[in-house]
């Protein structure tokens, strides 16, 4: 039987009995990870694989935002710091010839990190194209402001992590590059048209739609759905997602705890599904508010389950072939020269 479609969060660095008995019972597809939940290696470790135990699958996914810059779950003193994706996109492509792309090594690291700990899911990376003015919750975590290099280095971070037996998701899909407000405490609108969204917004997720995964934006984009998010609406899910943009991968929500959202969780998670999302997102640790997102989520089926388990088959045994301290090394020279 498949899991259900949603993921889960936890409150804390272990498994309280509850959340084991909830897991076990609601068998979510995944759990993601904040930084409540990570303490140690060993640590991490025992969470990822008692996560594992409760729901009884040894392949359901670990997930994690391991960003780099503001956005790093891990870090010291266990696991290194890691740049924020704007620094990538400041190192110049004759640099980044010298050897591999420097972006493809930042996520590789991160993978090699991530992978020792049993997380096989990193939301990497942001194709997000940021315009002048607009709220700096995206800011330097976006690579660039022109949408063809920030496809360019999303697709070396990507192939960092696939080859490193991690699985990226993409973010924010449409775009989430031109909201004037955090999407954490309220709903942003955008009323660029439908031309000025194809040309900039959707492009990085259109040269990339066929990566695995990917997180929807909690936007509002007037010119398509004014009177939904992405995340809820079967206009920009159908019609531009799945349609225009062309991705056909496992769909994220993203946290739908967060305040762009509004009404009850259970609506919240059916609403997303029956707009065209494969599975819910919720990252809290509100087992009040899971419980109702789990009883919005059905088990995963058709083409929901057909995403979700060719996404789980990218994850590979045994990862390529790597040398962290020559890769270390070659990252932090060219950020160096970059600086």
């Amino acid at each position: 039987m498949s899991a259900r479609a949603f993921v889960a969060g936890c409150a804390g660095p272990d498994l309280s009995a509850e959340e084991r008995s909830f897991f076990r019972e609601a068998d979510p597809f995944g759990l993601i990870l904040f930084r409540r939940n990570v303490v140690s290696p060993d640590q991490v470790r025992a969470l990822t694989a008692a996560f594992r135990e409760a729901v009884g699958r040894d392949d359901a996914p670990v997930l994690v935002d391991q960003e780099g810059g503001r956005v790093q779950r891990l870090g010291p003193p266990h696991w290194p710091r890691y740049p924020a994706g704007r620094a990538y996109g400041r190192i110049t492509r004759d640099a980044a010839a010298s050897g591999r792309d420097p972006a493809w090594l930042g996520a590789r690291l991160m993978a090699h990190d991530l992978r020792a700990l049993g997380i096989d899911v990193n939301c990497l990376p942001v194709l997000d194209v940021p315009v002048p003015g607009s709220h700096d919750v995206i800011g330097d975590r976006a690579y660039a402001e022109d949408p063809d290099e920030v496809a360019r280095l999303g697709g070396q971070a990507a192939a960092g992590l696939l080859a490193g037996g991690v699985l990226p998701v993409v973010k924010h899909v449409p775009g989430h590059g031109r909201a004037m407000a955090d999407s954490h405490l309220a709903l942003p609108r955008v009323d660029a048209s439908l031309e000025a969204l194809r040309e900039r917004d959707f492009r990085p997720f259109r040269a990339l739609a066929h990566l695995p995964v990917a997180m929807s934006a909690h936007v509002v984009y007037e010119a398509i759905d004014p009177d939904r998010p992405a995340t809820t609406s079967p206009l920009v899910i159908g019609g531009i997602v799945r349609g225009e943009i062309g991705f056909d991968g496992l769909l994220l929500t993203d946290d739908l705890s967060m305040r762009a959202l509004s009404g009850d969780f259970r609506d919240r998670a059916e609403a997303a599904l029956q707009a065209g999302c494969d599975v819910a997102l919720h990252c809290n640790g509100d087992l009040s508010e899971a419980r109702r997102v789990a009883e919005g989520s059905p088990r995963l089926a058709g083409p929901s389950l057909r995403r979700a388990e060719a996404a789980l088959a990218l994850i590979r045994a045994e990862p390529d072939a790597f040398d962290p301290v020559d890769a270390r090394l070659a990252l932090e020279t060219a950020l160096t020269a970059a600086a």
